[in-house]
């Protein structure tokens, strides 16, 4: 089984993007950053108070249409305005999306609020301490003969650093009781995603207590499309080291400001 997260930048690459998606061969495809705008297509411009992106209008149609074969799961964590060049503003949902192929039987599935609940911005979009999601599922892998249950999340973002916060920590608690309610007794166990932490946050003590080690740690999870110094943002955790066949951060090709996190098991 090949499982890849990836935090999409809202498609701000798509050029880059659609065909790494149609060459990726993810069994489980782990997304943040998905737009969904609905009767819209090509793309918009999203704005807040430090930074202006084009974005793809509906992301998860996009990449719906680039892999056929699965099944695309999408939570919503907030929505606002952004600008369609032909039609001025649209409102635009911003999320969680997991695709899953099909001949991956899912058995449960899960979503639930991280930080926040969700919101509606109509004085447009905050730069931060917006709210934030995590989607579950679980699969059963008939080639291994198991069950593996997959987290994808989006941390919450904090214009003052990816340092520890309360906010933070309460996040953690509420995802490891995300993953505590969606899997069961045996399963293998994936939880990835932005973070938006650092690698010595106490996030990893909360989930090393259900059994989760990150594969991640110290290392670059950046572009060259992001400029800030600080490099951690991406994490990989697995319930059990010995599953892992290979783990890679790939640096190339570059499809977001993220890198992508490649997990074969």
């Amino acid at each position: 089984m090949r499982i890849i997260s990836l935090n999409a930048w809202g498609g701000a690459m798509f050029d880059r993007l659609a065909p790494w998606l149609d060459n990726c061969d993810a069994d489980i495809l782990c997304l943040q950053e998905v737009t969904r705008t609905p009767g819209a297509g090509g793309w918009t411009r999203f704005d807040d108070p430090e930074r202006s992106l084009p974005q793809r209008a509906d992301l998860l149609a996009d990449v719906r249409s680039r892999l056929p074969r699965h099944l695309g799961l999408f939570t919503a964590s907030d929505s606002g305005s952004v600008l369609d060049r032909e039609r001025g503003s649209r409102r635009q949902d911003f999320g969680l999306a997991t695709f899953v192929a099909e001949t991956f039987p899912i058995v449960g599935m899960r979503s639930a609020f991280v930080h926040g609940r969700y919101a509606e911005h109509h004085d447009g979009w905050p730069a931060d301490g917006r709210p934030r999601a995590a989607l579950a599922v679980r699969v059963f892998d008939r080639r291994a003969r198991r069950f593996v249950t997959v987290v994808n999340l989006h941390g919450l973002r904090d214009a003052r650093g990816k340092t520890d916060t309360p906010a933070r920590r309460a996040q953690a608690e509420r995802l490891a009781d995300l993953v505590t309610g969606v899997r069961e007794d045996g399963d293998l166990t994936v939880v990835c995603g932005d973070f938006n932490v650092l690698p010595d946050s106490e996030t990893f003590g909360i989930l090393a207590k259900l059994g989760l080690t990150d594969l991640v740690r110290d290392a670059d999870t950046r572009t060259s499309r992001y400029p800030k110094p600080v490099r951690h943002a991406s994490y990989l955790l697995v319930s059990d080291l010995d599953a892992v066949r290979r783990f890679e951060i790939a640096t190339a090709p570059e499809v977001s400001d993220h890198r992508a996190l490649m997990l074969e098991v």
